[in-house]
């Protein structure tokens, strides 16, 4: 078990140590406080029309990305009835998490250091940014993570990753993931 006392994620002492002092030399910012940073991490799993048909699936997502985080995810549920799709105000339709702080740091190190590496033909992360410095992205399989357990797995999840930071334009939060190692496409490196 780890000391939590001592503990400090590894990506949160080398954005501390090295990638604050290259993003403050390469945007030649005047002051710290214009260093982007990581705000939050927040993961989603929609179960959908599963979940319309047996309400335990949105209960078997939420296992599922609790286990992933680390931290509990909560239900998420239908806002208004949409009869197309047979789906009642209120009903659970899948799973949503927000990490912050020293969780954060340590799912986005296992991100790209252990579960990126797992998915079949992987060639990189498009580049997907909001205009506001946040990048999004989804993954087809939930199992990529080495937490869940294959076997164990009812069902594979599709998965949405939303990294927020605090950069005002997407060249400087795609930077800061650059420096976190993240992997886009199109670019040697």
């Amino acid at each position: 078990m780890l000391d939590t006392a001592t503990y400090t994620p590894r990506l949160k002492t080398l954005f501390k140590d090295t990638i604050r002092a290259a993003l403050k030399e390469e945007f030649s910012y005047k002051n710290d406080m214009q260093i982007p940073r990581l705000d939050k991490i927040v993961l989603n799993i929609g179960a959908g029309a599963e979940s319309v048909r047996d309400s335990k699936k949105a209960k078997s997502a939420q296992d599922d990305l609790t286990t992933i985080a680390g931290q509990r995810a909560v239900i998420t549920k239908a806002k208004k009835s949409i009869a197309g799709f047979r789906v009642r105000e209120g009903m659970p339709l899948g799973a949503k998490v927000t990490l912050r702080g020293d969780r954060m740091y340590d799912f986005l190190d296992r991100l790209v250091t252990v579960a990126m590496p797992r998915i079949r033909d992987f060639r990189g992360v498009k580049p997907s940014f909001d205009g506001r410095g946040n990048f999004a992205m989804g993954l087809k399989e939930h199992i990529v993570f080495p937490e869940i357990d294959f076997d164990k797995v009812d069902e594979v999840w599709g998965m949405d990753i939303i990294i927020c930071t605090t950069a005002a334009t997407d060249a400087e939060a795609k930077a800061l993931l650059k420096h976190f190692n993240v992997p886009f496409t199109g670019e040697g490196k």
